[in-house]
């Protein structure tokens, strides 16, 4: 899951029915829904595509405080006209995002000293003239596509998997009907919730559930399989005894 920006609100679809229809249609998800209470998910949407990805590419890998100042780097690397009273006073409510062209125009060292590897250098770089070409579509652009279409579009860019893009369309543009069956925390929520799995067992790759078990069973949840997955995340932090978790990025 994603680091949300700015501005984040409720998903723009009826949670209220979907919590109601997937507790009728599945009981033991209605167990889970019921013990993790409310469902809270907030997405912020008014990131473009290229920018959401930007952040997607620097957060792989990594934990959250690391690659959070590795993209206030690169974004204060990009803005230098501001004077450094000026960034530091953007930090709260967030700096000016660099074009796909000042990525593409950004020399290698300024990405290396930003604390990019060299790897993500190039996938920024894949990114940008992806989006010059028109192969990332724009935000207006991409709200109009379907779920697989958009997942054809961005898989094409260099470090960017069908992951990344499952976490795009759920916390980004809150698309309602996306399971995530490669998501460690997904697949151990549902072995946890309809498999065998105990909270205190040793989690092993043996125990996660298959994604063409998970897909067979998630039949029954559409067009709510976002808000499902999210109660699976949901199912691995009770188990654990803790606060909500966000998954980590993996393409």
């Amino acid at each position: 899951m994603p680091h949300l920006r700015k501005d984040p609100r409720p998903p723009r679809y009826d949670s209220a029915a979907a919590l109601k229809q997937l507790s009728a249609v599945d009981p033991k998800l209605g167990k889970l829904i019921q013990r993790a209470g409310p469902f809270t998910l907030r997405i912020s949407s008014t990131q473009s595509p290229f920018e959401a990805l930007v952040e997607s590419i620097v957060y792989q890998q990594l934990h959250g405080k690391a690659a959070a100042t590795i993209h206030r780097r690169l974004l204060e690397s990009c803005s230098p006209t501001l004077p450094p009273n000026a960034i530091a006073a953007t930090h709260a409510i967030g700096l000016p995002h660099p074009s796909p062209q000042q990525i593409l125009d950004c020399p290698n060292e300024q990405l290396r000293a930003a604390g990019l590897s060299a790897n993500k250098a190039l996938a920024l770089r894949d990114l940008a003239a992806k989006t010059i070409d028109g192969t990332v579509p724009t935000l207006t652009q991409i709200r109009r596509m379907s779920d697989e279409a958009i997942i054809e579009h961005l898989i094409q860019v260099r470090g960017i998997g069908r992951w990344t893009v499952e976490m795009l369309l759920i916390f980004r543009l809150g698309r309602p009907n996306v399971l995530p069956t490669s998501d460690y925390g997904v697949r151990k929520g549902f072995s946890l919730t309809f498999g065998k799995l105990k909270p205190t067992d040793k989690v092993t790759p043996a125990d996660l559930a298959k994604p063409a078990d998970m897909e067979k069973r998630a039949e029954r949840w559409k067009p709510w399989r976002s808000v499902a997955s999210w109660y699976l995340w949901r199912a691995c932090d009770l188990a654990a005894g803790k606060a909500m978790v966000l998954p980590g990025a993996k393409d």
